[in-house]
Protein backbone atom coordinates (compact mmCIF):
# COMPACT_ATOMS: atom_id res chain seq x y z
CA UNK A 1 0.00 0.00 0.00
CA UNK A 2 1.30 3.48 -0.86
CA UNK A 3 2.12 6.22 1.55
CA UNK A 4 -0.89 8.03 3.06
CA UNK A 5 -0.33 11.67 3.86
CA UNK A 6 -1.76 12.46 7.27
CA UNK A 7 -3.56 15.78 7.60
CA UNK A 8 -2.09 17.21 10.80
CA UNK A 9 -4.55 19.76 12.20
CA UNK A 10 -7.78 20.00 10.20
CA UNK A 11 -11.46 20.71 10.68
CA UNK A 12 -14.57 18.84 9.54
CA UNK A 13 -16.98 21.56 10.60
CA UNK A 14 -17.20 22.64 14.22
CA UNK A 15 -14.26 20.87 15.82
CA UNK A 16 -10.54 20.67 15.05
CA UNK A 17 -8.94 17.26 14.59
CA UNK A 18 -5.37 16.10 14.61
CA UNK A 19 -4.15 13.31 12.32
CA UNK A 20 -0.55 12.06 12.30
CA UNK A 21 1.22 8.73 12.03
CA UNK A 22 2.28 7.04 15.28
CA UNK A 23 0.03 9.38 17.25
CA UNK A 24 -1.91 8.10 20.24
CA UNK A 25 -5.55 9.14 19.96
CA UNK A 26 -8.55 8.96 22.27
CA UNK A 27 -11.66 8.95 20.09
CA UNK A 28 -15.32 9.43 21.02
CA UNK A 29 -18.29 8.98 18.74
CA UNK A 30 -21.98 8.69 19.47
CA UNK A 31 -25.37 7.53 18.24
CA UNK A 32 -27.27 9.97 16.06
CA UNK A 33 -30.12 10.30 18.57
CA UNK A 34 -27.90 10.64 21.65
CA UNK A 35 -28.16 14.42 22.10
CA UNK A 36 -31.11 16.86 22.15
CA UNK A 37 -30.75 18.61 18.81
CA UNK A 38 -32.01 22.00 20.00
CA UNK A 39 -29.44 22.08 22.79
CA UNK A 40 -26.69 20.89 20.47
CA UNK A 41 -27.57 23.64 17.98
CA UNK A 42 -27.37 26.31 20.67
CA UNK A 43 -24.05 24.95 21.89
CA UNK A 44 -22.60 24.98 18.37
CA UNK A 45 -23.73 28.58 17.94
CA UNK A 46 -21.84 29.53 21.12
CA UNK A 47 -18.74 27.71 19.89
CA UNK A 48 -18.83 29.42 16.50
CA UNK A 49 -19.37 32.81 18.13
CA UNK A 50 -16.41 32.30 20.44
CA UNK A 51 -18.56 32.42 23.58
CA UNK A 52 -17.20 29.03 24.68
CA UNK A 53 -13.99 27.18 23.90
CA UNK A 54 -13.70 23.74 22.36
CA UNK A 55 -12.88 22.10 25.70
CA UNK A 56 -16.07 23.45 27.28
CA UNK A 57 -18.05 22.36 24.22
CA UNK A 58 -16.74 18.81 24.53
CA UNK A 59 -17.23 18.71 28.29
CA UNK A 60 -20.87 19.75 28.05
CA UNK A 61 -21.54 17.15 25.37
CA UNK A 62 -19.91 14.42 27.44
CA UNK A 63 -22.15 15.34 30.38
CA UNK A 64 -25.22 15.02 28.16
CA UNK A 65 -24.03 11.72 26.73
CA UNK A 66 -23.58 10.30 30.21
CA UNK A 67 -27.28 10.94 30.89
CA UNK A 68 -28.11 8.13 28.45
CA UNK A 69 -30.38 10.09 26.11
CA UNK A 70 -31.87 8.48 22.99
CA UNK A 71 -32.49 4.90 21.95
CA UNK A 72 -29.29 3.67 23.65
CA UNK A 73 -29.06 0.90 21.05
CA UNK A 74 -25.54 0.07 22.24
CA UNK A 75 -27.10 -1.45 25.38
CA UNK A 76 -28.19 -4.38 23.24
CA UNK A 77 -25.47 -7.04 23.58
CA UNK A 78 -25.38 -7.99 19.90
CA UNK A 79 -25.03 -4.35 18.85
CA UNK A 80 -22.26 -3.71 21.36
CA UNK A 81 -20.45 -6.79 20.07
CA UNK A 82 -20.66 -5.48 16.49
CA UNK A 83 -18.82 -2.36 17.59
CA UNK A 84 -16.16 -4.26 19.53
CA UNK A 85 -15.60 -6.72 16.69
CA UNK A 86 -15.12 -3.84 14.25
CA UNK A 87 -12.39 -2.37 16.45
CA UNK A 88 -10.67 -5.70 16.89
CA UNK A 89 -10.76 -6.68 13.24
CA UNK A 90 -7.98 -4.34 12.13
CA UNK A 91 -6.06 -4.26 15.40
CA UNK A 92 -2.32 -4.58 14.66
CA UNK A 93 -3.02 -4.02 10.95
CA UNK A 94 -4.30 -0.43 10.76
CA UNK A 95 -3.67 0.67 14.37
CA UNK A 96 -2.86 -0.59 17.85
CA UNK A 97 -6.06 -0.98 19.87
CA UNK A 98 -5.11 0.09 23.40
CA UNK A 99 -8.34 0.56 25.36
CA UNK A 100 -12.06 0.86 24.70
CA UNK A 101 -15.54 0.98 26.19
CA UNK A 102 -19.02 0.78 24.70
CA UNK A 103 -21.48 2.97 26.59
CA UNK A 104 -25.28 2.95 26.02
CA UNK A 105 -25.23 5.80 23.47
CA UNK A 106 -21.55 6.48 22.72
CA UNK A 107 -18.12 4.88 22.68
CA UNK A 108 -14.56 5.73 23.68
CA UNK A 109 -11.56 4.07 22.06
CA UNK A 110 -7.82 4.63 22.45
CA UNK A 111 -5.50 3.72 19.56
CA UNK A 112 -2.04 4.32 18.19
CA UNK A 113 -2.24 5.32 14.53
CA UNK A 114 -0.27 3.56 11.80
CA UNK A 115 1.51 5.29 8.94
CA UNK A 116 -0.70 4.03 6.10
CA UNK A 117 -4.13 4.83 7.56
CA UNK A 118 -5.52 8.28 8.27
CA UNK A 119 -7.65 8.77 11.37
CA UNK A 120 -10.74 9.76 9.40
CA UNK A 121 -10.43 6.63 7.23
CA UNK A 122 -10.15 4.38 10.28
CA UNK A 123 -13.16 5.92 11.99
CA UNK A 124 -15.23 5.91 8.82
CA UNK A 125 -14.60 2.19 8.36
CA UNK A 126 -15.76 1.49 11.92
CA UNK A 127 -18.88 3.59 11.61
CA UNK A 128 -19.91 2.50 8.12
CA UNK A 129 -19.70 -1.22 8.82
CA UNK A 130 -21.39 -1.10 12.21
CA UNK A 131 -24.14 1.28 11.07
CA UNK A 132 -25.16 -1.05 8.24
CA UNK A 133 -24.97 -4.17 10.40
CA UNK A 134 -26.79 -2.59 13.35
CA UNK A 135 -29.63 -1.19 11.22
CA UNK A 136 -30.06 -4.58 9.58
CA UNK A 137 -30.13 -6.32 12.95
CA UNK A 138 -32.55 -3.78 14.44
CA UNK A 139 -34.67 -3.77 11.26
CA UNK A 140 -34.29 -0.03 10.97
CA UNK A 141 -33.23 2.45 8.33
CA UNK A 142 -31.66 5.86 8.61
CA UNK A 143 -28.68 7.40 10.31
CA UNK A 144 -27.18 5.29 13.09
CA UNK A 145 -24.09 7.25 14.14
CA UNK A 146 -23.80 11.02 14.42
CA UNK A 147 -21.54 12.41 11.69
CA UNK A 148 -19.10 14.16 14.02
CA UNK A 149 -16.50 12.51 16.20
CA UNK A 150 -14.06 13.86 18.78
CA UNK A 151 -10.40 12.97 18.94
CA UNK A 152 -7.79 13.96 21.50
CA UNK A 153 -4.20 13.26 20.57
CA UNK A 154 -2.26 12.13 23.62
CA UNK A 155 0.38 14.70 24.54
CA UNK A 156 2.44 12.85 27.12
CA UNK A 157 2.53 9.92 29.55
CA UNK A 158 0.27 11.55 32.14
CA UNK A 159 -2.29 12.41 29.48
CA UNK A 160 -2.20 8.76 28.35
CA UNK A 161 -2.79 7.56 31.92
CA UNK A 162 -5.68 9.98 32.35
CA UNK A 163 -7.31 8.96 29.06
CA UNK A 164 -6.88 5.27 29.81
CA UNK A 165 -8.45 5.73 33.25
CA UNK A 166 -11.31 7.84 31.87
CA UNK A 167 -12.26 5.03 29.50
CA UNK A 168 -12.11 2.39 32.25
CA UNK A 169 -14.10 4.46 34.72
CA UNK A 170 -16.85 5.89 32.47
CA UNK A 171 -19.37 3.10 33.32
CA UNK A 172 -18.67 3.65 37.03
CA UNK A 173 -19.00 7.43 36.71
CA UNK A 174 -22.54 7.17 35.32
CA UNK A 175 -23.65 4.47 37.76
CA UNK A 176 -23.86 1.49 35.40
CA UNK A 177 -21.56 -0.56 37.64
CA UNK A 178 -19.76 -0.07 40.94
CA UNK A 179 -16.38 -1.29 39.71
CA UNK A 180 -14.84 -0.78 36.25
CA UNK A 181 -14.12 -4.46 35.67
CA UNK A 182 -17.83 -5.31 36.09
CA UNK A 183 -18.76 -3.67 32.78
CA UNK A 184 -18.98 -6.36 30.09
CA UNK A 185 -18.41 -4.00 27.17
CA UNK A 186 -14.99 -2.65 28.08
CA UNK A 187 -11.45 -3.87 27.66
CA UNK A 188 -10.89 -3.95 31.41
CA UNK A 189 -14.06 -6.02 31.87
CA UNK A 190 -13.01 -8.51 29.20
CA UNK A 191 -9.49 -8.82 30.61
CA UNK A 192 -10.85 -9.48 34.09
CA UNK A 193 -12.98 -12.31 32.71
CA UNK A 194 -9.96 -13.75 30.89
CA UNK A 195 -11.42 -13.06 27.43
CA UNK A 196 -9.27 -12.35 24.40
CA UNK A 197 -9.21 -8.65 23.54
CA UNK A 198 -7.15 -9.04 20.37
CA UNK A 199 -8.51 -8.95 16.86
CA UNK A 200 -9.26 -12.21 15.01
CA UNK A 201 -6.23 -11.71 12.76
CA UNK A 202 -3.99 -11.85 15.82
CA UNK A 203 -5.79 -14.50 17.91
Amino acid sequence: MGHIEHKGWFSRGYLPHFDAAQTYQMITYRLADSLPQHLLFKLKEKLEAGDIQEQEYRSKIEVWLDHGIGSCALCKPHIAELVIDAWMFFDKERYDLLNWVVMPNHVHVLIRQYEQFSLSRVIQSWKSFTANAANKSLRKVGVFWAQEYWDRFIRDEQHYINAFSYIDENPVKVGLVTCADEWDYSMVGRLTCGQDVRGPRNA
